[in-house]
């Protein structure tokens, strides 16, 4: 399957290699034009007909990780966090490090062992340790190297009627739909982007944007969830189940109303669920898309995910569903000139 394939490769930023081949690979058939830049975006023109506007889709392939900064002398590991995470979900959990994937469990002191105080807040990430299990730094050093990335050890699990447990589906995703749109849409000329470093500073989008210089830019994501019992609903960003969320703005951009407008209809005359992204937090590659060169017309398109950012996200498959039926009415509409 191709959502687990993804999910489960190492792409923490910076190192998207791993997802960019099996990207290129899974493409490979259904397209001619591909490039991959220096900087490791991967473009694709799709040629077919279209209209005078050119259109760009994106994804960004980075997921969240950490990097080796230290080998102490009982061979534990130092690290940093590579995109943002939540310290209070490190303790415990098992990574994988560098290029031969070296099992590693993260680990602190004991709760037997914290003082009073300790228990009240998350321990600092310099509390913490990754525990390869070895015995000297000489040891580790055979293994595991400074400046090595460590992803999360999580695997793809179906569960209950329609969920999806992962990690990186912020933002495999939006690289999964997009690879599906490359493979069925054979008609219609539009740009699709996978880019690199979005969870360190939106990095690849830029120049990728300058490269292609869209008119209009759709941006693929898996976006944050919050739909607990007891919580008012205006604090609600998305919903599971509730279709695609469409945003209305973030910290990176305010979105383009009109261009908000057509996709909501097309999502309405095309009987697809959709919903809102209500938060104003967090932001995405459309940060630097709209501002390239003369700009571009954005709008970013989300499969709302529960535990964003940690080695055990959630998402509806049924969401997924809809969201690949609305980006494919979206590209009939385009291709008519509606956009």
């Amino acid at each position: 399957m191709l959502l687990k394939k993804l999910t489960e490769a190492s792409g923490v930023s910076g190192n998207e290699k791993e997802v960019r081949d099996i990207i290129l690979k899974e493409i490979e058939n259904f397209v001619d034009d591909v490039k991959v830049d220096r900087l490791g975006n991967i473009i694709v023109h799709k040629k077919g007909e279209g209209n005078s506007k050119n259109l760009m889709i994106t994804a960004h392939m980075d997921e969240v990780g950490l990097m080796i900064t230290d080998i102490d002398d009982m061979g534990f590991l130092k690290f940093t966090t590579v995109g943002g995470i939540d310290k209070r979900i490190l303790v415990s959990k098992p990574v994988l490090i560098g290029e031969n994937k070296i099992l590693g469990v993260i680990g602190s002191k004991p709760i037997h062992l914290q003082k009073r105080e300790e228990w009240q807040k998350a321990l600092e990430i310099e509390q913490l340790y990754i525990d390869i299990g070895v015995n000297s730094k000489a040891e580790a050093e055979k293994l595991v190297s400074i400046g090595d990335y460590a992803m999360f050890d999580s695997q793809y699990i179906e569960f209950g009627d329609n969920l999806v447990k992962a990690k990186a589906l912020d933002n495999r995703v939006g690289c999964s739909l997009l690879i599906e749109l490359l493979k069925e849409i054979e008609d219609i000329d539009f740009y699709a982007v996978f880019t690199v470093m979005e969870e360190i500073g939106l990095v690849g989008s830029g120049p990728a944007a300058y490269a292609v210089n869209p008119d209009l830019s759709i941006i693929l994501e898996g976006t944050l969830c919050y739909d607990i019992p007891k919580l008012d609903s205006h604090l609600i960003p998305t919903y599971l189940n509730k279709g695609p969320a469409i945003s209305l703005m973030d910290q990176t951009t305010l979105y383009n109303i009109e261009f908000r407008d057509k996709i909501v209809r097309i999502a309405e005359n095309n009987n697809i669920p959709y919903q809102y992204r209500k938060s104003s937090m967090g932001g995405n590659d459309s940060g630097e898309i709209h501002t390239t060169k003369e700009g571009a017309i954005t709008a970013t398109i989300s499969v709302p995910c529960r535990n964003i950012h940690s080695p055990t996200s959630v998402m509806s498959k049924k969401d997924y569903e809809n969201t690949y039926k609305l980006l494919k009415s979206i590209l009939f509409e385009y291709k008519k000139g509606a956009l």
